[in-house]
């Protein structure tokens, strides 16, 4: 007969532990970004007026959600504690879930995801110039994704120094931002949307694509990338349950062998 165990797997005990000191870690991290983004960015809360669409605060629930995880399983795993393990295990498949569930969402209604994110862009827009770190905010992503407006460049309309009826010099025009990055000029963008302009000559100045297609277009061109690093969050998870309800099984294992010899 094999010989019986007398305690638990120390290779599932230890290996628990210390993916949830690395899990806790990676939890204080977000937490100090969502604070920091909160409390000394204002862009993103120009940007996301309602609280619950802000990311800040976002990153803040999920790295506190993370920290008191991975400070539960590490306690739960160390001294092998079975309420905190099933605490750990329970919690962490209600979050894979619902990330599951998210992602159904936005693939279901994708449609109505993008309305919201365009009429965010759009107020974004009008804001332009009333918050700095907001106008660093959105010449960034157009140029990083070498885009131009919401839905298409004609969204710089709805900004009053861009407006066609504005009498500034930038009347009829969009932010150095959307010029191609081959351009010197930093008044290309001046003038670019008056009638007498044909798109065909816009294009050779400034990017005509909106920035709403070109982050799908991204996220189309990365989407092995991001279903690898999907994946790999999941397998995660799902590591970190089976590891926590096996070592639940060692514990219950070893308090009925204790029970027996003593009784």
């Amino acid at each position: 007969m094999p010989k019986e165990r007398t305690e638990v797997s120390c290779c599932v005990k230890y290996l628990l532990f210390f993916f949830n000191v690395f899990f806790w870690l990676i939890g204080c991290l977000i937490v100090g970004i969502g604070l920091y983004a909160r409390f000394e960015k204002t862009a993103y809360q120009d940007f996301f007026s309602d609280i619950v669409l802000d990311p800040a605060f976002a990153l803040i629930i999920v790295g506190s959600i993370m920290f008191i995880l991975g400070f539960t399983g590490c306690i739960g795993a160390l001294r092998e504690n079975i309420c905190l393990l099933k605490f750990f295990s329970v919690i962490l498949a209600i979050i894979f879930f619902l990330q599951l569930s998210l992602g159904v969402f936005v693939f279901v209604f994708q449609e109505k995801v993008e309305g919201i994110v365009s009429e965010k862009i759009k107020t974004t827009i009008e804001k332009y110039r009333d918050n700095v770190d907001l106008q660093v905010l959105i010449d960034g992503v157009q140029q990083e994704f070498e885009c131009c407006g919401g839905s298409s460049y004609n969204d710089w309309d709805r900004n009053v120094y861009f407006n066609c009826s504005s009498p500034g010099a930038e009347a009829c025009g969009v932010p150095f931002s959307c010029c191609r990055s081959d351009t010197i000029n930093t008044q290309c963008g001046y003038n670019i949307r008056i009638i007498t302009r044909t798109d065909t000559d816009r294009a050779e100045v400034i990017y005509t694509r909106g920035c709403l297609d070109a982050v799908k277009e991204w996220f189309k061109e990365n989407m092995i990338i991001i279903g690898g690093v999907a994946v790999g969050l999941a397998l995660l998870q799902i590591m970190g349950i089976c590891f926590a309800n096996s070592l639940i099984s060692d514990i219950k294992l070893q308090l009925a062998r204790w029970d027996r010899d003593i009784y």
